[in-house]
């Protein structure tokens, strides 16, 4: 028993050692799902308002974004907004890279929540509000959006959540977050299971304070899910 908790201390011990670390690379993994996710929502609102505007060559290309991000995995993306972008004139560092590979990949999933969203008001709300004298576009913002942004939260929360997580495969780019934190780490004290317990326990508190900042919501506008 006694070597046993002499084992748990040099392991907090450890983390301890490390913890100004795990404190930078957890705020960079703030700031990299924070910019991803509101440019997913920016992205898959525009790709769902083309898909219901009625424009045929609007649809297609958001179907076309949807489809292509959909059936394309998350890594290869990230490799082809940090590693080919810069074949056509555009550099980016590998936080911006990052952050646009994360957000375009997360944003056909919006889209797909968002319209999904829009599909379940009943038609006739969006033709009162033409028949009243808006125009399609301040129909769909005063009249159908409000009613789909309540809805969503849930969905948009499981995808946000999703994509906090998929923030750990920025260290294939050498982006130093949390996941490449720990795995520096272990290389040099050949010590992965605290350090991998350590960076899962992080992941784990900032997904639950999306997830109860999502319920709060759901309170404050009167959901019950």
């Amino acid at each position: 028993m006694e070597l046993t908790f002499d084992k748990l201390g040099y392991s907090l011990a450890l983390i301890a050692d490390h913890a100004e670390g795990f404190a930078e690379t957890t705020l960079l993994v703030v700031w990299l799902a924070a910019g991803s996710i509101l440019l997913s929502w920016l992205c898959g609102i525009a790709a769902a308002l083309m898909e219901e505007s009625g424009s045929r060559w609007l649809a297609g290309a958001a179907r076309s974004y949807v489809w292509f991000v959909r059936g394309t995995p998350t890594l290869i993306l990230i490799f082809l907004v940090y590693f080919g972008l810069p074949q056509f004139g555009l550099r980016m560092s590998p936080y911006w890279a990052g952050i646009l590979a994360l957000g375009v990949n997360s944003g056909a999933f919006v889209a797909e929540i968002v319209r999904a969203g829009i599909v379940a008001v009943p038609r006739g709300q969006r033709e009162c509000g033409l028949a009243l004298g808006l125009t399609w576009w301040l129909s769909m913002r005063l009249v159908v959006m409000p009613q789909v942004l309540r809805s969503i939260i849930p969905p948009l929360t499981n995808e946000a959540i999703t994509l906090l997580k998929n923030t750990s495969l920025l260290s294939t780019i050498t982006v130093f977050e949390l996941t490449l934190f720990a795995q520096t780490a272990i290389a040099r004290t050949f010590r992965p299971f605290e350090f991998y317990i350590a960076a899962a326990l992080i992941y784990l508190a900032l997904t639950a304070v999306i997830a109860r900042f999502s319920r709060w919501l759901e309170q404050r506008y009167g959901l019950r899910i």
